[in-house]
């Protein structure tokens, strides 16, 4: 019943519609045409500039609400953030410039020269100065744009500091993979054909084999594995090695402005510099319970919507704690190799043996 009303409320409306404009161009004919086309568009001036008037107020009506639920309500969370943040501003900058003066001038033209008695429109077909002006100021604008995007585009994705911590990403379907070298500081080798979602979600080598020309790398031995958590260290460069175990996927980084595409058999890298801690951003935003997120900004299949990872930003001594409490993923897959099982094994046995003991001299007795 409520689809049927609604349909015959939109056909009326349509029906009044027509009907006013057939009326309309009833009495313009009666009129006569230049009368009612100078009638209309003193009226279509006057709709533009209070047209002009509510959408500058709705401009800034808008971004008195909304602002503040923006990225750019807030610090960049890294340095080489910052450098976005820059170039956006500038942007945002001259574009609006150019938006408020050109809708200004376009809404005020409609109204100022409509047509009237006295009023001769004036044609010109061409003119070099216009030409030049409106062609290569923009385009000199948009080169220095260009080249300060350039610039920070290679810095962010070029060589880290040599102190720089690493970390591996790789994306999947639908989350993330995070793996940090061990105490050896080296990431050990990987081959997808090694890839076992239950045991070896990254396709480590950890065996030889001599069918796919493999030999077992100690390297892996130490690695640290992780999902959907990252941690990272306040101050402290990172240098992000980039990768996806299926389909494309892309690494956004909102809250530290900066993204990169994980291609599958195609290693991508960027680096940053956490500016502020979880808890630090924390009291920035006045949201207790704020976390920096890792989202995949390239459509990647129906659980797309699902693919966000948390970041923790600790400072050193945190991450250091943290880190001491991790077991390399190679022990967590083959946990009679780990030493701590071993030394487990070792104190269990001779309690053993007294217990069997005890039981013998019991029996006897």
């Amino acid at each position: 019943m409520t689809i049927f009303l609604t349909i015959t409320v939109i056909v009326l409306v349509f029906l009044v519609i027509f009907q006013i404009a057939k009326a309309s161009e009833y009495v313009g004919i009666l009129k006569g045409e230049k009368e009612t086309r100078q009638q209309a568009n003193k009226i279509n001036g006057f709709l533009m500039v209070g047209f002009l008037v509510l959408g500058l107020i709705g401009l800034y009506w808008c971004d008195e609400l909304l602002f503040k639920k923006t990225l750019l309500a807030h610090p960049s969370a890294s340095v080489q953030g910052e450098k976005v943040d820059s170039i956006l501003w500038i942007t945002l900058v001259i574009t609006g410039v150019v938006f408020l003066i050109t809708q200004i001038l376009l809404f005020w033209f409609s109204f100022r020269y409509q047509e009237k008695e006295n009023n001769k429109p004036f044609f010109f077909p061409h003119n070099n100065k216009l030409e030049v002006l409106w062609t290569v100021v923009p385009a000199i604008v948009l080169t220095v744009l260009v080249i300060i995007g350039l610039r920070d585009w290679f810095y962010f994705t070029g060589d880290a500091p040599k102190n720089a911590m690493v970390v591996e990403i790789t994306g999947k379907q639908f989350g993330w993979i995070f793996r940090y070298p061990g105490e050896d500081g080296i990431l050990g080798k990987k081959f997808f054909k090694e890839i076992d979602p239950a045991t070896n979600s990254l396709g480590l080598i950890w065996k030889n084999d001599s069918t796919l020309h493999l030999k077992d790398d100690p390297a892996t031995h130490d690695d640290i594995v992780m999902e959907q958590t990252l941690y990272l260290v306040k101050g402290k460069p990172v240098k992000f090695i980039i990768g996806s175990r299926d389909v494309i996927h892309d690494v956004g980084l909102p809250q530290f402005r900066l993204k990169m595409d994980a291609v599958p058999g195609i290693p991508t890298t960027m680096w940053l510099t956490p500016k502020y801690t979880t808890e630090e951003m924390r009291k920035i935003t006045d949201n207790p319970n704020f976390d920096y997120e890792i989202a995949c900004d390239q459509l990647c299949g129906n659980g797309h919507y699902s693919m966000k990872g948390i970041i923790k930003v600790v400072s050193q001594e945190d991450f250091d704690v943290w880190m001491a409490k991790q077991k390399p993923y190679y022990y967590l897959a083959f946990p009679d190799k780990d030493p701590d099982n071993k030394k487990v094994d070792s104190t269990a046995k001779p309690t053993m043996a007294a217990g069997q003991l005890m039981n013998k001299a019991v029996a006897k007795n």
